[in-house]
C-alpha cells in the first residue's frame, strides 16, 4: 500500500492550498440549497399536504446530501483524471517512480472519497442546524455518500482515461449526472414516476443512496432492504474498478 499511500499525500499536498474554499462551499452549498428549495418551495408543497409524509424539508435533505456527494466524486473523477493523462501529464510522472498503475489509481480514487466525505459531513452537519434530521442513525449517511461517490466516479475514471477531449465530460453531465439529479428521488417519491421512468431511477445508483440516507436522517424504512441497496451500490464499484484500471493500465503501461 505504499505507493497508494504516496499518490494519496500528493493529493492531498495539492489540496492543502485550496481547501478552505472547497469547505467554505461545503457549507454555504447546503444553505442555499436547503434556503431555496427545502424552506422556500417547501412552503409550498407543505401547503398543499402531499402524500410525503413529512416535511418538504426533511424529505428533500436526504436527497440532496446524496446529489452532492455524486456530483462532487464524478466532477473530480473527470477534468482532474484528464489533467493528468492529457494536460499536466502527472500520472506519467508518477509511473515513473516505483510506483504501480493500481496505486496511482487507488491512490487517486481514495482521495476524490475524501472530497466527497467532507462534502457530505458539511451538508450533514447545515441539515442537522436546519432540523431536517430525525434520527441517531444520521451519521450513518456519511458512509453512504462515500458509497454514493465510488459507485459513480470509480467508472467515470475509465471514462476519462479513455477520451480524447474534454468537451466529451459534457455528454456525462447531460445524460448523466442532471438526469439521475432529477429523477432519482432527490426532489419527489419515485413512486410517482410511470412505471418506465421508475425502472430507470431503479437502475440509478443515487437513487440507492437516497434511501439510504433517508431511511438514516428520518429513521424510517428503505424501499428496498437496506443489503440490497448496499449491494447494488458494491456491484457498480466491482463492474467500474476492473474497467477502470483497464483503462489506465492502456495509457500508462503500453
Amino acid at each position: 500500500m505504499g505507493g497508494t499511500v504516496a499518490v494519496l499525500g500528493h493529493h492531498l499536498t495539492i489540496y492543502r492550498r485550496v481547501w478552505r474554499g472547497s469547505v467554505f462551499t461545503s457549507f454555504l452549498v447546503p444553505v442555499l440549497f436547503l434556503l431555496g428549495m427545502g424552506i422556500s418551495v417547501g412552503g409550498y408543497v407543505d401547503e398543499r399536504q402531499g402524500p410525503l409524509g413529512v416535511p418538504y424539508l426533511d424529505f428533500i435533505a436526504p436527497g440532496l446530501l446524496m446529489s452532492t456527494a455524486l456530483q462532487v466524486a464524478v466532477s473530480e473523477a473527470m477534468w482532474p483524471v484528464f489533467d493528468g493523462f492529457a494536460w499536466s501529464r502527472r500520472y506519467e510522472v508518477m509511473r515513473t517512480a516505483p510506483v504501480r498503475t493500481r496505486d496511482i489509481l487507488l491512490g487517486h480514487v481514495a482521495f476524490v472519497q475524501l472530497r466527497a466525505l467532507i462534502a457530505v459531513a458539511g451538508f450533514l452537519l447545515v441539515m442537522t442546524l436546519f432540523g431536517a434530521v430525525h434520527s441517531a442513525l444520521a451519521p450513518l449517511a456519511l458512509p453512504v455518500g462515500v458509497l454514493v461517490g465510488c459507485a459513480t466516479s470509480i467508472p467515470i475514471f475509465g471514462y476519462s482515461a479513455h477520451v480524447k477531449s474534454e468537451n466529451m465530460f459534457a455528454v456525462v453531465m447531460r445524460f448523466g449526472v442532471i438526469p439521475m439529479t432529477l429523477f432519482a428521488g432527490v426532489f419527489f417519491e419515485v413512486g410517482a414516476m410511470p412505471p418506465a421512468a421508475r425502472a430507470l431511477a431503479y437502475v440509478s445508483p443515487l437513487w440507492h443512496g437516497v434511501e439510504l440516507a433517508r431511511g438514516a436522517t428520518l429513521g424510517v424504512d428503505t424501499a428496498w432492504s437496506w443489503p440490497l441497496h448496499v449491494g447494488y451500490l458494491l456491484l457498480w464499484i466491482a463492474v467500474g474498478w476492473p474497467l477502470a484500471l483497464r483503462q489506465f493500465t492502456r495509457r500508462l503501461d503500453t
